[in-house]
């Protein structure tokens, strides 16, 4: 059946599907932007499993009233639809709270009352009241797959490097709109191939020809997302994939929830199973829908096991391992030092020693091949093949020992994995954004985020240290000037020191693997 949820403002177009029976039921509530009614496969598998599901389009989306401002009125909205759903005389009062991406953040705004943040300055006029959170218990339990977790986070690295495809493929889809046009951005980049390329960043909507009023608002949180995540006291579950761009979002989220968390960590991209990374094997053909409902039967169980834990998946291979929080925390790894010549495991500087970091003549993300006749645009480092298969499981980092002369400079190190081959795959990137002395080294880690790789025999590393990584991040403009309002733009000289610089890698050996990943996460 199809409802209208009342919350102040707006009534919020509402399916409700019920299991077979008299009832009472446990439920599952889902509020989406992305349209409630490709969501019915979904709910009929939640029914057939004696949950009723209920599946909503957020305010002003889809066949919902109101205004549409992401990320503002979840929390309240959520709250009422809460209430809403215990009223009815078919709940039994106990709800789960599900969603993936931006409905992963429905369903944690909602178990964390006050976890909403305020609207943005930029706005010029306060919040309306509905924007407010109202109090209201909590739902019995959240499953949050590959979650985006807030408008700080969705918009900058943890380093506070803006990401630029990613946010203006969303807007242009979603954004100011009641609906979507998943094809907008792409289409646009056919006509205007160098669109991306507009300055400033924050008038970007000008040349894409689409009024976006919420478009300055996505840059307008500068500070690192103060999400209070520690609050949550309901069980969690955190589903991701290593290849997802929220991966370390969702890792952050399982290590401080407040409650039992529970994680599952797959070689896959954003749509999880649905986008599986090459490196996936039949074993991690999860089913993730089997894994929901055991889930949400043991979360909804009168006891549980505390604490954090989960499984991770080793790419490239047919193994799932178990995980605490303690092995994904940042820690020292394998070293392996930086050389300019002679032999070592090691990578061995190339070329780019020193390196012009141009933002008119950016080092591309879309492109993993390198050039050896252009000008160096990066320092390029590589090691030796490997003399045997290498497990990779847990955070890796780059020790850099660098300088640039302008006083400010983003660095970025993609790690590129090249089979026997020369085949190129993406394996792993980090992101730092520094103000230093211009033309004084300077010695900082980048973290290159979780790994959980198996690298073949054979396999050599590639790392390239650069200054762009366009069009996925906005261009700094090396002026001081704030990235996402400059409109002037200079090259940076760089250096890349090898002594003190180094690639510290997650090696794991003599690990049990588990025999069911899915009986590790639903104890």
């Amino acid at each position: 059946m199809s409802v209208q949820v009342p919350v102040p403002g707006a009534a919020l177009a509402t399916d409700v599907r019920l299991p077979a029976g008299a009832g009472p039921f446990p439920a599952v509530v889902l509020r989406t932007p992305y349209d409630r009614r490709g969501h019915r496969g979904e709910a009929r598998a939640w029914a057939a499993h004696g949950f009723a599901a209920v599946v909503q389009d957020v305010r002003g989306r889809h066949a919902s009233g109101g205004a549409w401002h992401p990320y503002r009125h979840e929390a309240g909205d959520g709250a009422d639809t809460l209430r809403w759903i215990r009223a009815q005389p078919w709940s039994d009062g106990r709800v789960i709270a599900v969603g993936a991406s931006y409905a992963a953040y429905c369903a944690l705004v909602t178990a964390v009352p006050g976890a909403e943040p305020a609207p943005p300055a930029t706005t010029g006029a306060p919040a309306p009241a509905a924007s407010v959170p109202r109090p209201a218990a909590a739902p019995d339990g959240v499953i949050a797959a590959v979650p985006a977790v807030g408008p700080a986070a969705v918009a900058r690295e943890p380093s506070g490097v803006e990401r630029l495809l990613g946010r203006a493929g969303w807007w242009a889809a979603h954004g100011d709109r009641a609906g979507s046009d998943p094809a907008a951005l792409g289409k646009a980049l056919a006509d205007d191939p160098r669109l991306l390329e507009h300055l400033p960043v924050s008038a970007l909507p000008e040349r894409l020809g689409r009024p976006l009023p919420s478009w300055a608002d996505v840059w307008s949180s500068a500070a690192p997302d103060r999400t209070p995540w520690a609050d949550g006291r309901v069980p969690l579950l955190a589903v991701g994939g290593t290849r997802d761009p929220f991966a370390a979002d969702t890792l952050a989220l399982w290590r401080k929830w407040g409650g039992p968390a529970r994680l599952v960590l797959g070689p896959w991209g954003h749509g999880l199973t649905a986008e599986p990374a090459p490196e996936a094997r039949p074993g991690h053909r999860t089913d993730l829908g089997r894994l929901y409902v055991r889930w949400a039967r043991a979360a909804l169980a009168p006891t549980g096991r505390p604490g954090a834990h989960g499984a991770v998946a080793l790419g490239g291979s047919e193994h799932w391992y178990p995980v605490t929080p303690q092995d994904t925390a940042p820690e020292i790894g394998t070293a392996l030092p930086f050389v300019s010549s002679g032999s070592g495991t090691g990578p061995r500087l190339l070329r780019g020693r020193d390196f012009t970091a141009d933002p008119d003549r950016p080092m591309r993300s879309d492109r993993l091949d390198t050039d050896p006749r252009a000008h160096p645009d990066r320092a390029l480092l590589l090691t030796p093949p490997l003399p045997r298969p290498l497990d990779l499981l847990g955070p890796a980092c780059a020790r850099l020992r660098v300088a640039a002369d302008t006083p400010a400079a983003d660095w970025f190190v993609r790690l590129v994995a090249l089979d026997p081959r020369g085949r190129a795959e993406p394996l792993a990137l980090g992101t730092a954004r520094r103000t230093d002395p211009p033309g004084t080294p300077v010695t900082f880690t980048v973290p290159l985020g979780f790994l959980a790789r198996r690298l073949g025999a054979g396999t050599r590393l590639r790392v390239e240290i650069g200054g762009h990584h366009f069009p996925a991040h906005a261009r700094n403009p090396h002026t001081g000037d704030d990235p996402t309002t400059a409109t002037r733009l200079r090259p940076s000289r760089r250096t890349l020191h090898t002594d003190g610089s180094a690639l510290l890698l997650p090696v794991r050996t003599g690990r049990r693997p588990l025999t069911d990943p899915l009986q590790e996460i639903c104890t």
